[in-house]
């Protein structure tokens, strides 16, 4: 063998290695995505626009349609990106005494492909404005400006008590732009407005294990504000009054919503991990979701002609 061609081999190796090095790089920025976008929660948004669709179709044909499809696929996956990429932006330093990040969630890196994935995620929401008829517009917009909203100065409602719990609200609003797309029309008052109470018990719960490390970092939230006895309770009316409103569109989507009193109840007297039973909530909203889709669909296509 030559002197050039050891010399050619040396550098081929070099370049395979570089080749592996920039495949893992971008394996492990794919992951670390994937990771920021809150997996477990993806149906925390795509959800609600199956329970809209279901609840604003009048027949089985309106189901999947290119529109319901292109709202289902960026609820599911770019909006958490995009929600819980700006949320983790701004959070970058309170995110160092948070005992969740690090473990099931992603500490902030601050790396351009994470920034541009965030922004394409917000370019990716204006398209939906495209395919939707006026009527969803405002539930849009409204979705995009809490969440922005949420995270950042000078507005950061989750640094507001109290406002930081109404602010979530947030997570109805694709579900009330998928029913307008395909109604015409606006939600039912009750429904949406039991939704976002829902929601602002959700929200509150969930910032319940955050209590110490919002308090070190100095943030005040509805749960640093009432400790978290009193945050119980909170959620426990807020989830009261969800299912009273459902229950004035129907009695039995508001007995459904009664599961969410009972856990909460449970939760504070029985003695359970508030920071365990955070990572429940997941399988219980996936499985009420499921539920409350499932009788939009048996509106229009009643159970029992789909078992006979």
């Amino acid at each position: 063998m030559t002197g050039s061609d050891a010399a050619g081999d040396r550098d081929g190796d070099d370049a395979d290695r570089a080749g592996d090095g920039a495949a893992a790089d971008l394996a492990d920025h794919l992951r670390y995505l994937l990771v920021l976008s809150r997996p477990r929660f993806w149906l925390y948004l795509a959800g609600p626009v199956a329970v809209g669709v279901a609840y604003g179709i009048d027949g089985v044909d309106g189901l999947f349609t290119p529109t319901t499809l292109a709202l289902a696929g960026y609820f599911l996956v770019p909006a958490n990106v995009f929600l819980y990429g700006v949320n983790d932006v701004f959070d970058a330093d309170v995110d160092a005494h948070n005992p969740k990040k690090g473990d099931r969630e992603a500490r902030w890196r601050g790396n351009r492909l994470a920034l541009l994935a965030v922004v394409v995620a917000a370019a990716l929401g204006v398209g939906t404005f495209a395919v939707t008829p006026p009527v969803a517009w405002p539930f849009l917009a409204g979705f995009f400006v809490l969440a922005a909203g949420y995270s950042v100065p000078p507005v950061r409602f989750k640094t507001t008590p109290f406002a930081d719990s109404v602010s979530n609200g947030l997570y109805v609003l694709p579900g009330a732009a998928a029913y307008a797309t395909v109604a015409g029309t606006a939600p039912p008052t009750f429904a949406l407005a039991g939704a976002w109470l829902w929601t602002m018990g959700m929200h509150t719960f969930s910032a319940i294990p955050d209590v110490e490390p919002d308090r070190e970092a100095g943030i005040r939230t509805t749960a640093t504000l009432l400790g978290e006895s009193r945050t119980y309770a909170y959620c426990l009316a807020c989830w009261v009054a969800a299912a009273v409103a459902f229950a004035a569109v129907d009695v039995r989507l508001g007995a459904l919503l009664g599961v969410y009193p009972v856990f909460v109840t449970w939760v504070a007297v029985s003695g359970v991990a508030v920071d365990r039973a955070y990572w429940w909530f997941p399988a219980l909203n996936t499985v009420v979701g499921a539920l409350f889709t499932m009788g939009g669909l048996w509106r229009i296509y009643p159970v029992w002609e789909a078992l006979g």
